[in-house]
């Protein structure tokens, strides 16, 4: 990539796949992660930083093929200051055209004495060795000193100091506890710029996470003190509380240009897409009050405030939701609707499908619509992904039907119709509730029991027959899978899921 060399732009640096991944229950698949970094590449981000390769032969394929497959941003492989970490970055970022390795070493205290065992001398030297390495790999170089905010200030200034020494592009300074506020941590920003010889030479990156709800906050601080890198996540997905969601620092910066007086290359119409694919993928339900892109960031209720919206969107609008990718108005689809106009709708929606695709999601759009009496966006949407999941997977097993028995007073009974390779074969359970007796039942069908860690069911818009989206997380042994499934019927929904999961094991 061709850096926009401008004091007024902020490179976007997305760790979805990466520092996102970490979030538990958020497992994707190699697949999966090369559909949401085309996304990404659609979307403009600046530089995707795709896995730690060398923390598993899958994070290291996983890496080697977005490297190889997407093309636009700058891929980015994580690496601690360690050779054989820098070596397995250097390794699966060899295909990628405009390449990056991000090395961190801790830097506080609290780190350096009880999680590292090192001085902080050791901790400089192993820095300097790290950066002089990774130069030799690659041109550009991101140094982090891990838990910056809760590091000695002026040992954070040799530190720094030292990489650019060696050759570091781009220094980033993370909150890894998500520990600071907005003023101290642009204090500590502008003391670094300022104090720090070379400064002038490298990008100053904010890595926030949201353990106080201070992470956007935070990041867009150190807009104001001159960094221009912000690392983020769809959704602010991550580990413990998540990261700094990027859909809201994209659209702050975009919406208060008077305040920040910067931009950024991301294409915001693609934002919604975005915040769907990555919660179909990885089962995180995004929060209907959540800035942007929940299901109520547009959405009003208010007598006064419709009054107003009315008249004069701005009254309430401080952004259209045209700007994230929403339409104003939702489209309602029905069964009349005619294969034409639900392809229409699809490509509007900012899929890119394939023939057999929408063959295989008209068909269940088909099926909806005779179950619903109205059909919206969010709807096909969602039967829309979970067919692309669907394609991804062999389908060793698939539900032909079920039957449900379970009441107040009763022992819940689940019998089910599965086909396996042709051949129809039926299982029969009880269990503690409809959807243990379903799984059951299915597992007494497939001969399968893997460790159900994760159960989510999340409707997709209202009303008694809204479609409903269900994830399944599976664990057989040191395998983690995730399942995905949809239906007007919750309970079918969860077997879909299940399915989905156990072909995928």
């Amino acid at each position: 990539m061709i850096w926009k060399e401008m004091e007024d732009y902020v490179r976007i640096f997305d760790t979805t796949l990466r520092d996102g991944e970490q979030c538990p229950g958020a497992a994707m698949s190699e697949d999966e992660k090369v559909e949401i970094a085309l996304h990404l590449s659609r979307m403009k981000v600046d530089i995707i930083e795709a896995g730690f390769p060398v923390s598993s032969p899958v994070q290291f394929k996983a890496v080697e093929r977005i490297a190889r497959e997407i093309e636009g941003p700058t891929i980015c492989g994580l690496a601690r200051a360690l050779r054989p970490d820098l070596e397995a970055a250097r390794d699966a970022l060899k295909p990628a055209k405009s390449k990056r390795i991000h090395t961190f070493i801790a830097s506080s205290p609290i780190h350096m004495k009880h999680k590292l065992g090192k001085s902080p001398s050791e901790v400089l030297e192993m820095a300097r060795l790290a950066v002089r390495m990774a130069k030799d790999f690659v041109p550009d170089v991101e140094f982090s000193p891990e838990d910056a905010t809760r590091s000695e200030w002026e040992f954070l200034r040799e530190l720094v100091e030292a990489v650019i020494e060696e050759g570091a592009t781009t220094i980033n300074i993370p909150d890894t506890v998500g520990y600071t506020t907005p003023q101290e941590y642009m204090d500590l920003f502008r003391f670094l710029k300022t104090k720090v010889k070379g400064s002038d030479k490298v990008i100053f990156s904010a890595h926030c996470h949201n353990d106080l709800g201070l992470a956007v906050a935070n990041s867009l601080a150190t807009v104001l003190a001159g960094g221009r890198q912000i690392e983020c996540t769809i959704n602010g997905i991550g580990e413990r509380a998540g990261n700094t969601a990027m859909e809201e620092v994209v659209m702050a910066l975009k919406t208060r240009k008077d305040t920040f007086g910067v931009e950024t290359n991301i294409d915001s119409t693609l934002i919604t897409r975005g915040s769907h694919l990555v919660k179909t993928i990885t089962g995180m339900v995004v929060q209907p009050n959540k800035a942007i892109v929940g299901a109520n960031a547009f959405a009003h209720e208010s007598g006064i405030h419709q009054d107003g919206v009315i008249k004069n969107r701005q009254t309430y609008e401080i952004m259209t939701p045209e700007s994230v990718g929403l339409k104003s108005n939702r489209m309602v689809l029905g069964r009349h609707s005619g294969r034409a106009g639900f392809k229409d709708r699809i490509i509007r929606m900012g899929f890119d499908p394939k023939p057999e695709e929408i063959d295989n999601a008209y068909n269940r759009f088909l099926e909806i619509a005779d179950k619903k009496k109205e059909v919206f966006d969010e709807d096909i949407a969602a039967l829309f992904q979970s067919e692309i999941s669907r394609s991804q997977v062999d389908e060793t097993f698939r539900l032909i039907s079920f039957e449900q028995n379970t009441g107040s007073d009763k022992t819940p009974f689940a019998k089910v119709n599965l086909q396996i390779k042709g051949e129809t074969k039926v299982g029969e359970a009880k269990g503690d509730g409809p959807v243990d007796s379903i799984f059951k039942a299915i597992s007494a069908v497939t001969g399968l029991s893997p460790l159900l860690s994760r159960l989510v069911i999340s409707p997709v818009t209202e009303g008694t027959d809204a479609m409903a989206e269900a994830s399944v997380t599976l664990e057989d042994g040191e395998r983690r899978v995730v399942g995905k499934g949809d239906s007007t019927d919750i309970i079918e929904a969860c077997a879909k899921a299940y399915i989905n999961a156990i072909n995928r094991l």
